[in-house]
């Protein structure tokens, strides 16, 4: 039983050093799309949605966001 807690103590490590390689541009990038997920759910919030309604708008939202960013 202790061989698959160690491997996935190794492969969390592992995980974790591949994040502190990325260039700065693409952490820049990812925060951006936190930044542009986060106003997409709130504005999801505010109207009140949950469920399949909610992917849905946050899908739309992020898309167009996506389209305008480019």
């Amino acid at each position: 039983m202790r061989m698959p807690i160690v491997f996935s103590v190794t492969v969390v490590l592992a995980a974790g050093g591949v994040a502190d390689a990325q260039s700065p541009q693409q952490i820049k990038l990812i925060k951006s799309r936190s930044t542009q997920s986060m106003e997409c759910s709130k504005r999801a919030d505010e109207k009140g949605l949950h469920g399949k309604a909610r992917r849905h708008f946050r899908s739309q939202c992020l898309k167009q966001a996506k389209g305008q960013a480019a």
